[in-house]
């Protein structure tokens, strides 16, 4: 299901006279953004630098199954994903986790006794009342205390900051209990990151707004809450993410655009009114051009363009590693902690941050495997806070992963596995590809913003300006590569 290279010259003929488009990255991104200059009437070429389309959006194939070997849903609080899905017919494959959601992982001497089912009512764990029983179990009857608080602490100081973390509302306002074993593993789970690193404005919209015309931190999460969508909180398609892309790159070539893997751009200069990108194949010439690679790749690519730029160049995102085990293990049949398990920091006999238990997760899948053989996924690389060593743990070597994500298992589903029971296993890493929104991201993205603006014919477009998530990065696409496409056509 993964894209392979497809040379130039072997898509349908594009018609003349059209203006043309280069879109530099081949991830999910850049093939939103070049769908829809082609829509727009534009001769498109991508140029990905790997030799698969799709980026953290793809699939890898494990004891004969195609499983995602990135993301593996999409929030749902935004039509976009939807609305992109049913433009492309995908509609039908839309496909909601099973609802009996995801446990945590406490620390304790007893793992058995340390976890529980993952609070339902909170946003980023954040729970909207602190006082409820499934809280007070995970934070003691100190940490409610404490978080009760919320409640009477005056507002104004952290409504007043410019820019705060999520860390430091949360632990001002319901205290360190509810930050360390609620909210932490939900946003290391989600975004990789230590929320003292966060910017509370970017991976919470909304919710200092929230907090001013409801009075506390959990009034907020509860507002927020009610006036989401009913429903899952995530989707995701019959068949897994990959889906997306494989459908993105074949509707791509029936409207004539041309994708060439393995084609990393070098170089970009403005020529006259349109752009000159470099491959080590030659040069394409752009009348509108997109870049959707990472940001320091992007940041590179521009500054001699865009001398702006260079001040805003991203560090790396943290490193992930992706441990996928296929297991005959009929003891899990019964689901022992739900769709997976999220893992708090004290947690120490875990080294994991994550498992999903994707058979569990997506009744597709389990349809597909049968009872008794499983899919478990389990997620290494912790996002660390700002005085804390780096984690490197998603970079040791595979077998030492294998071997941990075996008693990572083991301990998180209470279910003991072997390598006897693995029928078959893959490892896969991502180095950089989620951007923390780390203290201050709204500011750096609103200054490269102002800077592309000032370039007619360009934009730039990705997680690391529009947030990690698919909803996030298909909304922010759409928009931007229709304005451009529109300015460059007017």
């Amino acid at each position: 299901m993964q894209a392979s290279r497809k040379p130039a010259g072997t898509s349908a003929a594009a018609p003349a006279g059209r203006p043309a488009g280069v879109v530099v990255g081949g991830g999910i991104s850049g093939l939103i953004a070049a769908r829809d200059l082609a829509l727009a009437g534009f001769n498109v070429t991508v140029l990905e630098a790997a030799e698969d389309f799709g980026g953290c959006v793809g699939t890898h194939r494990v004891a004969g199954l195609d499983l995602d070997s990135g993301a593996e849903s999409y929030a749902t609080r935004s039509p976009a994903v939807p609305k992109l899905l049913e433009e492309l017919g995908l509609q039908e494959r839309i496909a909601s986790p099973d609802p009996s959601g995801a446990w945590l992982q406490l620390g304790g001497p007893d793992p058995a006794k340390a976890a529980q089912r993952m609070p339902q009512t909170g946003l980023l764990g954040i729970p909207a009342d602190p006082r409820a029983d499934e809280i007070a179990q995970a934070i003691g009857r100190t940490g409610v205390a404490r978080a009760a608080l919320d409640r009477v602490l005056p507002m104004a100081p952290l409504l007043r900051r410019e820019k705060v973390s999520l860390g430091e509302i949360v632990r001002s306002r319901m205290g360190e209990a509810v930050l360390k074993r609620l909210v932490t593993p939900v946003v290391g789970g989600v975004y990789s990151a230590d929320p003292d690193v966060l910017d509370a404005d970017s991976v919470a919209p909304g919710l200092r707004k929230a907090m001013a015309e409801h009075g506390s931190l959990g009034a907020a999460v509860g507002a927020m809450r009610r006036a989401a969508p009913a429903g899952s909180t995530v989707a995701s398609l019959r068949g897994g993410m990959g889906t997306l892309t494989s459908t993105l790159v074949e509707n791509l070539r029936e409207l004539g655009a041309t994708l060439l893997a393995g084609t990393p751009a070098t170089g970009i200069e403005r020529s006259g009114t349109g752009f000159t990108v470099t491959t080590d194949a030659g040069t394409q010439t752009a009348d509108a051009l997109v870049v959707a690679a990472d940001g320091p790749a992007a940041v590179d690519l521009l500054t001699p363009s865009v001398p702006d730029l260079a001040a805003f160049r991203p560090g790396p995102g943290p490193g992930v590693a992706l441990v996928t085990l296929v297991v005959d293990k009929p003891e899990l049949d019964a689901a022992p902690r739900g769709t997976g398990v999220l893992v708090a920091r004290d947690a120490e006999s875990v080294q994991a941050k994550a498992l999903t238990h994707a058979t569990a997760k997506w009744q597709w899948l389990a349809d597909s495997t049968g009872p008794g053989t499983h899919v478990l996924r389990l997620s290494y690389g912790r996002g660390l806070g700002p005085e804390q060593e780096a984690d490197v743990t998603a970079l040791r070597p595979d077998g030492e992963l294998f071997a941990a994500a075996l008693a990572d298992a083991s301990v998180l589903l209470q279910v003991p596995l072997e390598e006897a029971d693995v029928i078959d296993w893959d490892v896969v890493r991502w180095v950089g590809a989620l951007p923390s929104a780390t203290v201050g991201h709204a500011d750096r993205v609103a200054s490269v913003r102002a800077a592309v603006a000032e370039v007619h014919g360009l934009e730039v477009v990705g997680a690391w300006l529009a947030g990690t998530g698919l909803a996030a990065v298909t909304a922010d696409t759409r928009y931007r590569t229709a304005h451009l496409a529109e300015a460059v056509k007017s």
